[in-house]
């Protein structure tokens, strides 16, 4: 099974930490055989409890709790946004949902040019 864009976020959390499956699943009290099932695309929708047992065990920024909700209940989000994601520190969870909506039609994503539209609509909104 191909990694999910939630196996993928989990396990560079857990590995910013530098923490083992075994020492996550310890912290957390969650299987580190469900947590390996979560980072590998096996399993994809964990309960709210597991997902708090788990941020909380990583000590995760309100940031990235949010970001693990949105990518265990939206299944479908393509895993290469979430490199873009990373390194921009500034894009939040909201952000990420309207922009893992984009569709690029026959053109190689530009998540910087349709995060700029996103942002520039936000802003209308707010001003109209």
């Amino acid at each position: 099974m191909p990694d999910t864009a939630l196996g993928l976020w989990l396990k560079g959390l857990r590995q910013e930490k530098k923490l083992s499956l075994r020492d996550l699943g310890q912290r957390s009290e969650v299987d580190h055989a469900y947590i390996h099932r979560l980072e590998t695309g096996v399993k994809e929708a964990p309960s709210e409890d597991v997902l708090d047992r788990l941020a909380q065990a990583l000590a995760a920024s309100k940031r990235d709790r949010d970001v693990l909700r949105h990518l265990a209940r939206q299944t479908n989000v393509d895993p290469n946004i979430l490199e873009f994601v990373r390194k921009d520190q500034s894009i939040s969870a909201d952000e990420l949902q309207m922009l893992s909506t984009v569709v690029n039609r026959g053109t190689r994503a530009d998540y910087a040019t349709s995060l700029a539209r996103i942002r520039r609509m936000m802003m209308d909104e707010d001003d109209g």
